[in-house]
């Protein structure tokens, strides 16, 4: 399985980390040794001193697909979620001043946390999702898909363009604005709506 990701797709993130908004989606992938589920513990890596969380929306494709109009993107998937892209901050950085591929600040092992998922008929609106990260029992990040640069449907389509998709691939869609820290110790609980999504310890 494959797990696309979608970079500075909500604007007021793009504000917080000064970086522009995009013409067209931002895409990379990780390896399916970054899955992180069933609200296992996540163990902060050596090789970062700034790990920083980004909850996401994310979509489980449920049929193979490949250059798919966006009016069809619906159709590819049932299920949507919730889950944390972690980011190693002060290694993207200095890749990135570099001018140096980033892949592995953002695709090590366990970096793709997932939560559960619900199926779309629970939800009225894909464009109208109201997410939240807890930290320690306070939100500290919030976000809405009707903010999406780039709607969910439209990086369905795009992603497709340039690999197939097949059935158990998941889709990060983008992070709002709030990205922070995490450390030693730290509760993460995820919410669609009021829902409780993911639960789980920094270790």
């Amino acid at each position: 399985m494959k797990i696309f990701a979608i970079g500075q797709n909500y604007s007021e993130h793009n504000k917080e980390l000064n970086s522009a908004t995009p013409k067209e989606p931002v895409v990379f992938m990780k390896p399916d040794s970054a899955l992180l589920k069933n609200n296992k513990p996540f163990y902060i890596p050596d090789f970062t001193h700034e790990l920083h969380y980004e909850t996401e929306l994310i979509i489980k494709f449920n049929r193979l697909g490949k250059n798919i109009d966006s009016k069809f993107a619906g159709r590819y998937f049932a299920e949507i979620g919730l889950g944390v892209d972690f980011t190693a901050r002060d290694l993207q950085r200095k890749l990135k001043a570099e001018g140096k591929p980033w892949e592995i600040s953002k695709a090590f092992d366990n970096s793709a946390v997932i939560g559960n998922f619900l199926s779309v008929d629970e939800v009225v609106d894909i464009q109208n999702i109201q997410f939240r990260l807890d930290l320690n029992g306070k939100t500290v990040q919030q976000g809405n898909s009707a903010d999406m640069i780039f709607p969910i449907d439209e990086l369905i389509a795009y992603v497709s363009r340039f690999f197939t998709i097949k059935i158990g691939d998941i889709l990060f869609t983008g992070t709002p604005v709030g990205v922070g820290k995490v450390s030693i110790g730290d509760r993460l609980e995820g919410f669609i709506f009021d829902k409780k999504m993911f639960d789980f310890y920094i270790k």
